[in-house]
Order: structure tokens, then sequence, then C-alpha cells
């Protein structure tokens, strides 16, 4: 994914114009139009203020996944992770033990009909 799609995607994300994050980085509307439609790509200054308004790392913002790292999906569920009130990611952290016990019954039910 090229990095203005990223872009557009947490803008949608995050429910803000072009216009209305241009202003919080103190950018031209048409800088960040152009970086949306990947006509151009930001300064490493300009991608360090991106990643810290998002609170996304700039290997995010640059589709970057080094194989040492987390995958994209593991990558956009810490950052939905960290939108969350604390008692939401209380709930979540739950919901999450419960999907792992039912693939842990899954594994161990397909271990038993094959032996």
């Amino acid at each position: 994914m090229q990095f203005g799609d990223i872009l557009k995607k947490l803008l949608e994300e995050n429910n803000l114009t072009q216009k209305q994050f241009a202003a919080a980085l103190n950018l031209a509307a048409s800088t960040v139009s152009s970086y949306v439609q990947n006509a151009r790509q930001p300064d490493f200054e300009i991608l360090c203020r991106i990643a810290k308004f998002f609170d996304v790392s700039t290997d995010y913002l640059l589709d970057y996944h080094p194989k040492s790292k987390s995958s994209p999906l593991e990558s956009e569920l810490l950052r939905n992770f960290r939108t969350l009130s604390p008692e939401q990611q209380s709930i979540y952290i739950e919901q999450g033990k419960v999907f792992s016990k039912l693939n842990q019954k899954g594994k161990e039910t397909s271990s038993k009909q094959i032996s």
C-alpha cells in the first residue's frame, strides 16, 4: 500500500477531512491533498509529525514490515486498541482470550479425531 492510501485510511478512521488535518499539522491543504493522491511524499520531519499525530510508527506509514516486527494486522490491532478507553481495553483483552480458548479447544478436538 502506498503512503497516500495509508494516510487516507487514517484520516477516514479518525473522521478528519484533509483540510482539518492540514490545519492541525500546520500544512497547506494542497500539500495534504498531494500526499493522499500519492503525487508527493512527505519529508522525514513531516513524516514523523504525521506518525506522532496518529500515534503510529513511521514504518506503518511507509508500509514497511521487517520480518522481526509485527504484521500489518497486528499493527492495526494495536492501533485500534490504543484508541479505546481503559475499560474497553479490558473487555477487548477478555474477548481475545475467549477466541484463543476456542481455537485451542478446536485444535484439541481435531487432534483427538485424527488419533
